[in-house]
């Protein structure tokens, strides 16, 4: 049982995607998996986006409310967390959607494993820690609202204060490894994170002088 964060398939990169390429790769294997697909609130990726590219994949699946996750590990329920990446510092902190720290702080309770999945364009050297990543707000629409969009569906009463924030930065101690297209780095990821990077520009060598 995997739990997925947001939306990580073809939709949102390209091919397979990133964490979502690790589950379509367990079907293609023939491992009998079943996939939690957090809705991903506000802008509901997992719900729109994820549990629609799993649907048509056939790989089973329940949509669950982002704040239920814990429950579920607790029950027993899960057994990897698997989510991407907007940024990777040199520390490996991860910069992700917004609930990715939440999740990751209850797996290591749980002692359920935490993985990130993303291409080594991600990965940022110049940054030493998430510290350094600045976090944009967005619109108040997308939390005093059931819809996606500003057309309607209010929830919250008028004019109250939104606090917004899109993306959270996990800390490299709640993450088990991070995946990219050239290696599974683990801690420390001083030293992993370059040696794939090392690895990612070779290979883009070799390919432009076929």
């Amino acid at each position: 049982n995997l739990l997925h964060h947001c939306n990580t398939g073809r939709l949102a990169t390209v091919d397979y995607g990133t964490a979502l390429g690790i589950i379509y790769t367990l079907q293609e294997q023939k491992k009998n998996i079943h996939v939690y697909v957090d809705e991903t609130r506000p802008r509901l990726q997992g719900a729109r986006l994820t549990a629609w590219e799993l649907k048509q994949a056939g790989i089973p699946q329940h949509l669950i409310v982002d704040s239920a996750s814990g429950f579920l590990m607790r029950k027993g329920k899960i057994d990897v967390c698997v989510f991407g990446a907007d940024r990777v510092t040199a520390n490996g902190d991860i910069a992700n959607k917004i609930g990715t720290y939440n999740l990751s702080v209850v797996a290591k309770e749980n002692n359920v494993k935490v993985y990130c999945a993303c291409p080594t364009s991600t990965i940022d050297l110049t940054l030493k820690s998430g510290d350094e990543i600045e976090i944009e707000q967005r619109g108040g629409e997308e939390v005093t609202g059931l819809t996606v969009d500003s057309t309607g569906g209010r929830i919250a009463p008028e004019g109250v204060p939104v606090c917004n924030f899109a993306f959270d930065v996990t800390p490299a101690k709640y993450v088990d490894a991070i995946v990219t297209e050239e290696m599974v780095c683990y801690p420390p990821y001083e030293k992993s994170l370059p040696q794939a990077i090392e690895l990612a520009k070779k290979r883009r060598k070799t390919e432009a002088s076929k």
